[in-house]
């Protein structure tokens, strides 16, 4: 019998580091500026959201139960990556660099997932560990992703905001 139960906040962001996986696979076979530029655009589009309510609601939430060097490192590799997104939006395929940015950023991520999903001592199995409520924090994340995504499409993504690099200008 299928479950109604809603993936808690660990799946959920698991379920968007596959899914920007599958679109940097996507990216990679895809020829063409259209297909490239749709295909980057939807890359930006997901990491932006994912980054936020990641900074917004699961990073707070790991403060004090988390290893604080794994937090302090997501945050900047995150910044890294918003900096990489924003240049990736400002271009397109036409430009000489636009395939290297994305595929830099899709090195960056496959590393950062890397930090939060090893098995024992990742950010996640940490979280886990420390009995966080995953479900409450699952429901929060999902609302927040469904609303940045709505505004993001309607409006495009904003420039940049860092926590460690200061104010970011192209």
């Amino acid at each position: 019998m299928p479950s109604d139960k809603k993936p808690d906040a660990i799946a959920l962001l698991k379920e968007d580091h596959r899914t920007v996986e599958a679109l940097f696979k996507k990216f990679e076979a895809a020829s063409g500026a259209a297909a490239k530029r749709k295909i980057a655009a939807q890359i930006c589009l997901e990491l932006t959201v994912h980054a936020q309510i990641e900074e917004e609601i699961f990073y707070p939430a790991c403060e004090g139960k988390v290893e604080e060097d794994l937090i302090k490192e997501a945050y900047v590799e995150h910044d890294a990556a918003k900096v990489l997104i924003a240049e990736i939006e400002a271009g397109g395929p036409e430009d000489d660099f636009h395939d290297a940015k994305v595929k830099v950023l899709s090195e960056m991520i496959e590393h950062h997932v890397e930090e939060e999903e090893k098995r024992l001592e990742g950010m996640f199995s940490q979280a886990r560990k420390a009995k966080l409520d995953m479900d409450a924090l699952g429901d929060t994340l999902r609302a927040r992703k469904e609303e940045l995504t709505g505004s993001y499409k309607a409006s495009g993504l904003p420039m940049p905001e860092t926590a460690t690099f200061g104010e970011v200008r192209l």
